[in-house]
């Protein structure tokens, strides 16, 4: 029988995992993580509560400190610099498959559990990660980081399910959380307000800069580049006689650049950090769709690697407000070809 240490965040898709697992054979135990100051106690509290109601050992680790260093100060510097982040990669990448990984094989487990929709399988000689079955709830995007060693040790129970059906299985085992509202929010900004957020933790002052136009001529005064991002239109604080939207950021001048919404569209962007699930490296161009946000509905592209190590993306239409530091990932049907951070 094999041991899987299950992550439970207090939700009722990690509390089916367990419940699932527990079904299939194997030997249950959830772990919950605390990872920083804005954690809830009803979180731990309805963990601890699936678990006895699952007869299964919780346990709690405290992770405050490799959370601050590997994703939130990572958000801050990277939103400081201009970038767009998504703290979610970060903390699946170190947190969630890193550390908690780590910990679980010290512990003599063989297998770690989420309850992200997604599937893992083996074909053939490597681990492929493949999209949920549920289209609405897929969570692939965010898990194209995975190792071979980091899939070789993860069970995914939910992927071959919907939410209604994950609700209903929940709900028949009398779970507490069963009808629990899903996070929107990233976990530490649960207010939502990234400049406010980065100003009371960093200690950071947001000066004032300039709003250009795409030839550079100044167009007026914006808050400081925190306070914004690319593609944005609402809240801009200026009067241009026409609809005007945030075309890029430069950190070193705190300048914002505005511009018509044509100018937001791009048909060629570049990735680095590349990671390759089904092999280690892309030798050539090839088709894929490729999505540049968690809500980006994925587009027919080719991807060229370069001698940089890099991966040229050539969408066959341009799409809409690339943003560097968002994750661009790539697809071949349902599997998961790989990722990186867009340029």
């Amino acid at each position: 029988m094999e041991k899987v240490l299950v992550g439970m965040s207090g939700g009722v898709d990690s509390s089916a995992a367990a419940l699932i697992l527990k079904e299939k054979g194997y030997e249950v135990t959830g772990l919950t993580l605390k990872l920083c100051e804005f954690h809830k106690e009803q979180d731990l509290r309805d963990a601890k509560a699936v678990c006895k109601s699952l007869e299964i050992e919780h346990l709690t680790l405290d992770l405050k400190k490799d959370f601050r260093e590997k994703v939130i100060d990572d958000f801050i510097s990277q939103y400081k610099s201009g970038l767009t982040p998504n703290p979610c990669l970060e903390c699946n990448r170190y947190i969630k498959f890193g550390k908690m990984l780590d910990i679980a094989l010290e512990k003599g487990f063989q297998k770690i559990a989420t309850g992200h929709y997604a599937r893992v399988e083996r074909p053939g000689e490597r681990f492929i990660l493949k999209k949920a079955e549920d289209a609405c709830k897929d969570q692939s995007y965010v898990l194209y980081s995975l190792t071979q060693h980091q899939l070789s040790h993860l069970v995914l129970p939910l992927g071959d399910l919907t939410k209604a059906e994950i609700r209903a299985k929940a709900e028949a085992a009398g779970l507490v959380n069963a009808n629990r509202p899903d996070s929107q929010d990233i976990c530490f900004v649960p207010a939502g307000n990234y400049a406010a957020f980065i100003e009371k933790t960093d200690g950071f002052v947001s000066k004032k800069g300039t709003y250009t136009d795409i030839n550079g001529k100044v167009l007026g005064e914006n808050k400081g580049i925190i306070h914004y991002t690319i593609g944005q239109r609402r809240g801009l604080g200026i009067a241009l006689g026409k609809y005007q939207y945030v075309l890029s950021k430069d950190a070193k001048t705190n300048t914002v650049v505005l511009g018509d919404e044509e100018h937001l569209f791009k048909k060629e962007i570049l990735v680095r950090d590349l990671n390759f699930i089904p092999f280690d490296e892309l030798r050539g161009e090839m088709r894929v769709k490729a999505k540049l946000r968690y809500r980006h509905l994925e587009q027919p592209a080719t991807i060229h690697p370069l001698e940089n190590g890099n991966v040229k993306i050539v969408f066959d239409e341009p799409q809409r407000a690339p943003s560097s530091g968002q994750a661009a990932v790539f697809y071949d049907g349902d599997i998961v070809i790989g990722g990186g951070k867009i340029i």
